[in-house]
């Protein structure tokens, strides 16, 4: 046996198990450790910013109604709020349902533009136009189809009292989510999310809601994949801080289905090789806990589906002079066919007893890594391009 294969593949184990199970347990004792006080006295906060609610859209005439109450309702001084609905080139009644809602007696007193736009040119071309041409003090980017907590603008606002603040990040919830693996999943990237916010600023944000500097944002490239990591991000690389605030709530409305998830990670993956291409400042020393936490959490993360190939591969080169490493290559290659498997059976049989349960997060990130293969290997080929239609509304970092 070659130790130096031998080597390799320790190394290999040692990362996954660091990211998966060494680093969260590292951020759950800083986080506990630094426990996040909630803003209070809200109303004793009267020095109140502009903000410009932005939703970019595209063919969301089954949520939009809910949208535009779901802002007129938002406790927050009327006229300092804007909400603009940037209609994407849609091809349904979008814009046109709009318009009638913020009609209805209840809604009269938004400011609400609709921008109904013929031609698709893409979710970072329209921030990048609407954006530049704002001139309110804080912009809330949030998704159709993601209800904002009655009191967000304010916490938000409250936040930005300090200048050296220029990203304030919501916490994603689900309404219905679309696996009991999905569900699991995302309440580890909250957990994950306080943890790296307890030590420097969280490494991106839930596109589903965040809000951000005016002033300080500066234009995207064209083919720019997750916005919702390097917009923020870059302001942080600058050297402002980040926020996560775990009670300003963004509510996803829609449940995203098999196919759906699956694209929307394919496309997730392929834009975190790009921000590991395109932001190596935030791992410069200068950074503190932020570069440790984009090092071991989404650098790792993107090399992630890499290792366990490269360790695969090991295992079975190693398999024809060592039983152990023969056995671990069949219970690694069954445990991924497996994974791949249960795409196909319906999700009532993986959740119905106490020990299929424990499965639904591992299959999750398994499928996860595999959408992430694609992802990656898309990007590197040039393959995935900046302009994007959404698989669903929703487009969500992690």
């Amino acid at each position: 046996m070659s130790f130096s294969l031998l080597l390799l593949i320790v190394l290999c184990w040692l990362l996954i198990i660091y990211h998966h199970v060494i680093y969260p347990l590292i951020l759950k004792k800083i986080q506990k450790r630094n426990a996040h006080t909630p803003v209070s006295n809200l109303e004793a906060d009267i020095d109140f910013k502009s903000i410009t609610i932005l939703v970019p859209a595209y063919n969301e005439a089954d949520v939009i109604a809910d949208k535009v109450r779901n802002v007129a309702a938002l406790d927050y001084p009327a006229d300092l709020v804007k909400l603009i609905i940037a209609c994407d080139g849609c091809q349904d009644d979008t814009a046109d349902i709009a318009r009638q809602v913020a009609q209805e007696p209840e809604n009269s007193w938004l400011n609400i533009e609709i921008l109904d736009l013929d031609k698709n040119q893409g979710k970072v071309a329209i921030l990048n136009q609407v954006i530049e041409q704002l001139d309110t003090d804080i912009v809330a980017l949030s998704d159709a189809s993601a209800l904002i907590s009655i009191d967000g603008l304010k916490i938000a606002n409250q936040h930005f009292s300090n200048s050296d603040v220029a990203v304030v990040a919501a916490t994603y919830r689900l309404l219905n989510p679309g696996s009991a693996g999905e569900n699991k999943y995302w309440k580890y990237q909250i957990e994950v999310k306080q943890g790296e916010a307890a030590i420097g600023s969280p490494i991106g944000v839930h596109g589903a809601l965040y809000f951000f500097s005016r002033p300080l944002f500066k234009a995207l490239e064209p083919d720019t994949i997750n916005d919702d990591f390097i917009l923020p991000m870059q302001m942080v690389a600058a050297g402002y801080a980040a926020v996560y605030d775990c009670s300003i709530i963004a509510l996803e409305l829609e449940q995203a289905d098999l196919e759906m998830d699956q694209r929307r990670r394919i496309r997730i993956a392929a834009g975190n090789m790009q921000q590991l291409l395109r932001l190596p400042a935030l791992l410069s020393p200068r950074q503190g806990g932020t570069a440790f936490a984009f090092l071991s959490g989404k650098a790792l993360r993107t090399l992630m589906p890499f290792i366990i190939l490269l360790q695969l591969f090991l295992c079975a080169m190693l398999a024809n002079g060592s039983s152990l490493f023969l056995f671990l290559l069949l219970a690694e290659v069954s445990g991924i066919t497996l994974a791949r498997l249960s795409l196909f059976l319906p999700e009532k049989l993986l959740s119905k007893s106490k020990f299929t349960r424990p499965l639904n997060l591992i299959f999750y990130l398994v499928n996860g890594y595999f959408s992430s293969l694609i992802g990656i290997t898309r990007y590197l080929l040039g393959l995935e391009r900046g302009c994007w239609k959404p698989v669903s509304s929703k487009e969500v970092s992690s």
